[in-house]
């Protein structure tokens, strides 16, 4: 009996969505039906994930990656994976995707006082049971009922908390005797009463009724939707009264007060917008900015210019073209992702990486690939996407040839090997291993990452000569430079290239003399959000420097890392110019300079000599050259920094009224193409590596039924 030929599979790019599709599509269960070819552009894998070893072997990062505890898929897979490469812990210092992975529940955001100065609030998130990546039970299912009662417990836990620091006398009592025990039964004569009573106004009271909320929360049925608005509207005035008269004298209840404030705004919008019962769920609010949506549904503006409310943009990079004066992110997936964050999450809020991404990530699922039987094909940049002719009989379009131009090829002739081993682990060199490379000084002056890069033979690959199937995992902003075929044939990509927009981002690393200690930043490493511009977002590092191979005698003490977005007056079309390219990168060298000059003070005092001047001393050069009190900005040279501009590098963004234009890895439009990407509508529509590993499977999911959808966490649409 002849066996049956595997089906081979085409899979472009080397992110996340698109390994995690080589992975579900080369699981041992599936029997070698898929035979897999990955064709990267450059040397590396991880897409806006990869990072690589510069000099003294220090990790260079596209830009901060933390993990989030809600990151089910994600961890899923990385676990998986660990286990299956089964490292040696005496050989490798990441062995187990516990090795690779750690809590990072300590966490920063900051406030700009009207004085000027910035006020940092620092909090550890509590750890919750289980991990991420533990089964679920079968029936689990997130739904908005869930999220609105878990909203509920959170103000009432937060009153509950500022009532055990301070003592309400005889109001408590009061309330108590006139608000007790509330149950579906007297609901509704309890809610009256509610209204008619002035002891909502005092804490035991918002307590109380707080209290009566979540009964009601567990019956919504049993009441009409303008009697629980009308409750909401009464709490909320009542909670602004309560916490008006403690701001006076304690003012760091602005924080507690503005949680409850959005809480409180956020519950009224889910029942005013009638989220509960349309089958949209939150996608039904996607055409309101969040901020927007928050102010509509009765969110003080304070609380909306919150440190809060600006993180959740900065972590998403949610402004528009680049601009800080443009935030804007769909309501209803920035509700989604708050919820889920802050209500999901298991072990830690956050998780760092105790490599670079990778190191952690890339490499072990390269590994694992390889030992599969995956085919990879380093060095190939994607030029076109050729669609056959439709028959007269109406044969669905499909894929009818794949053109490459061939960047380099290998001096023996045979596959690349692209890791670097540092005392036993794996990882990916920031430059080519150019001594396996054919023509290396010609490849040295070239930009091998670059999409603009040109040279090279070109390569057409034809199916059902070379492949079957084809997964695209590019990046959006990519996709109208390589499949005009599609473009021109299908409006439904066309639409979705015109309004799923992307955004440039900017990020820098210090490797620094002093520890944060001496630099005026005491406690254990933190990640911050909602900073002054340029650089909103920062993260103490310092746990990497171990890892790296820094000579002793000037080794670094401590690490930070800083990203935000690049305004496109920055970064325009330098994804295709050279020169464009070179032009952002100097813009993320002044921005950083400024920002080291300028705004570092708030964070790190003692890091300047007077207003305006950084002790660029500071700066560890990893050739080794000693810091002297003469060093200038220059010094800034020996530091790493990157203008994230070419197309698959940009990050997409989930605007207002974009959503609606995302395509599913599950569409059959093109009869053997399926895509994969944080910009697909995979049922977490923002950029984020959950949202890639969701997209990823459901791409493996079209083509071989596996994995079942219900095994894809946080997917909910049919």
């Amino acid at each position: 009996m002849t066996a049956q030929k595997p089906v081979r599979i085409a899979i472009i790019g080397g992110g996340c969505a698109a390994m995690t599709a080589a992975f579900e599509l080369t699981r041992p269960q599936l029997q070698g039906k898929y035979a897999v070819t990955v064709y990267q552009l450059g040397w590396r894998l991880g897409g806006k994930g990869a990072s690589g070893r510069g000099p003294a072997g220090r990790i260079e990062e596209h830009g901060l990656h933390l993990w989030m505890g809600f990151y089910e898929n994600a961890f899923r897979i990385m676990r998986e994976c660990y286990a299956e490469l089964g490292r040696d812990p005496k050989q490798c210092p990441i062995a187990d995707w516990r090795d690779a992975f750690e809590p990072a529940p300590l966490a920063g955001v900051c406030d700009r006082l009207p004085n000027g100065e910035w006020e940092i609030w620092q909090g550890t998130l509590p750890p919750t049971e289980g991990l991420p990546g533990d089964p679920l039970p079968a029936s689990h299912h997130w739904t908005v009922a869930e999220y609105v009662a878990r909203s509920v417990a959170l103000i009432r836990g937060l009153l509950e908390t500022i009532r055990r620091n301070e003592s309400e006398g005889n109001g408590e009592s009061v309330a108590s005797a006139l608000f007790s025990s509330p149950t579906p039964d007297n609901l509704v004569d309890q809610v009256t009463r509610l209204f008619e009573y002035t002891e909502l106004a005092t804490l035991a009271g918002l307590i109380q009724g707080v209290a009566t909320l979540e009964t009601m929360v567990g019956s919504l049925a049993q009441f009409p939707q303008n009697l629980l608005l009308r409750f909401l509207d009464v709490l909320a005035q009542n909670a602004r009264t309560v916490f008006d008269q403690r701001l006076v004298e304690r003012k760091a209840l602005r924080r507690v007060w503005n949680v409850v404030d959005l809480t409180l705004a956020t519950l009224r919008g889910i029942v005013r917008f009638g989220i509960l019962t349309d089958p949209r769920g939150f996608d039904a609010i996607d055409e309101y900015d969040s901020r927007e949506w928050l102010l509509l549904c009765g969110a003080s503006p304070a609380a909306v210019d919150s440190g809060w409310v600006r993180a959740l943009y900065d972590l998403g990079f949610s402004y528009e073209d680049g601009e800080a004066s443009l935030p804007r992110v769909a309501a209803g997936q920035a509700l989604r992702g708050t919820l889920r964050a802050f209500f999901t999450y298991r072990g830690s809020f956050f998780w760092r990486m105790r490599a670079g991404m990778g190191d952690a990530v890339f490499a072990p699922l390269y590994e694992v690939l390889k030992r599969r039987g995956v085919r990879f094909e380093f060095f190939h940049r994607l030029r076109n996407v050729g669609l056959g002719s439709v028959d007269a009989n109406g044969a669905q379009p499909h894929v009818a040839t794949l053109e490459f131009e061939v960047q380099a090829r290998t001096k023996s002739g045979g596959e690349y090997a692209p890791l670097v081993d540092y005392d036993g682990l794996p990882s990916w060199p920031s430059q080519p291993l150019y001594e396996q490379l054919e023509n290396e000084a010609e490849l040295r002056r070239r930009h091998l990452e670059s999409h603009s890069d040109s040279g090279g033979e070109r390569k057409i690959l034809r199916v059902q000569s070379e492949f079957d199937l084809v997964v695209l995992g590019i990046g959006v902003a990519a996709v109208p430079h390589v499949c005009g075929e599609i473009l021109a044939r299908d409006a439904r990509w066309r639409a979705m290239v015109d309004h799923v927009k992307t955004v440039a981002t900017q990020a820098f690393q210090l490797w620094l003399r002093d520890d944060m200690s001496a630099l005026g930043w005491p406690g254990e490493p933190i990640n911050v959000a909602g900073f002054v511009e340029p650089f909103d977002t920062w993260a103490d590092m310092r746990h990497l420097i171990a890892l790296e191979k820094w000579p002793g005698t000037d080794r670094p003490r401590s690490l930070a890392y800083f990203c935000n977005v690049l305004a496109e007056s920055d970064a325009g079309s330098a994804g295709f110019l050279r020169d464009g390219a070179r032009h952002a990168r100097d813009a993320v060298r002044r921005n950083a300079v400024r920002f080291l000059n300028e705004d570092i003070v708030h964070l790190w005092p003692n890091a300047t000599r007077s207003a305006g001047r950084f002790r660029w001393d500071l700066l560890v050069d990893p050739g080794g050259s000693p810091g002297d009190d003469a060093a200038d900005e220059s010094r800034f040279a020996s530091q790493y920094w990157t203008a994230n501009v070419n197309p698959s590098d940009r990050y997409a963004l989930s605007l207002p009224g974009t959503i609606k234009y995302r395509i599913s890895p599950l569409d059959e439009t093109f009869d053997n193409l399926t895509i994969a990407g944080d910009w697909t509508a995979c049922g977490f529509n923002a950029g984020c590596v959950e949202a890639a590993v969701m997209s990823g499977r459901l791409a493996a999911h079209a083509i071989a039924q596996s994995p079942p959808l219900e095994d894809i966490v946080g997917y909910d649409h049919p």
